[in-house]
């Protein structure tokens, strides 16, 4: 199966979805190729970064997932075909 890399940039505001959001990224960690979480403090605020070698549905799936989680946002940049 083909598989893309890809960056899912994921923002917390709401930290009482945190359990459900580390429960999906661990449904999907066969695909994460590396994770950085930095807290912001200033503005009560979560910021990570999820690096990802998967196929596109899956990719899809993950952030649809954590896209439906209230006071989660999160968005993915694709790297080129190859």
């Amino acid at each position: 199966m083909e598989t893309r890399v890809a960056l899912l940039g994921i923002i917390v505001e709401n930290t009482e979805e945190i359990e459900r959001l580390n429960r999906i990224l661990h449904d999907h960690a066969e695909y994460i190729i590396g994770r950085m979480g930095i807290p912001y403090s200033r503005k009560q605020m979560n910021i990570i970064s999820i690096v990802l070698d998967a196929p596109e549905e899956q990719i899809s799936a993950l952030a649809g997932k954590i896209g439906m989680l209230r006071g989660i946002s999160s968005k993915v940049i694709y790297g080129k075909k190859c």
